[in-house]
């Protein structure tokens, strides 16, 4: 799998959110664990994704979409908010059967 991006996107997402989209490609790499939604509000044209999960500095959200080609486009990234890290942390534990004590 590669990854694409438009670099002008990309240093405005820097700038704005404080995260790359190589960074975000990190999460997407297959190693991490991350919970992927469909976002039916925006695959109007294109089927859009939502991916939360852990980088190095963190959890983030990873806006992106899944070219034919086998070439997934970065269109946004930023740190999750309390809430969807919540979001994240109980799907993984709805997942490997785990329990908060």
């Amino acid at each position: 799998m590669s990854f694409s991006w438009d670099p002008k996107k990309d240093e405005a997402n820097r700038r704005k959110h404080g995260v790359s989209f190589q960074e975000a490609a990190e999460l997407l790499r297959g190693d991490s664990d991350y919970l992927e939604i469909y976002d039916e509000e925006h695959s109007h044209n294109e089927d859009r994704f939502i991916a939360i999960g852990p980088i190095r500095r963190g959890v983030i959200v990873v806006v992106f979409t899944e070219r034919d080609d086998d070439v997934v486009r970065i269109i946004s990234a930023r740190m999750a908010a309390a809430a969807e890290r919540r979001r994240f942390e109980e799907s993984k534990r709805g997942r490997d059967g785990r329990r908060d004590s």
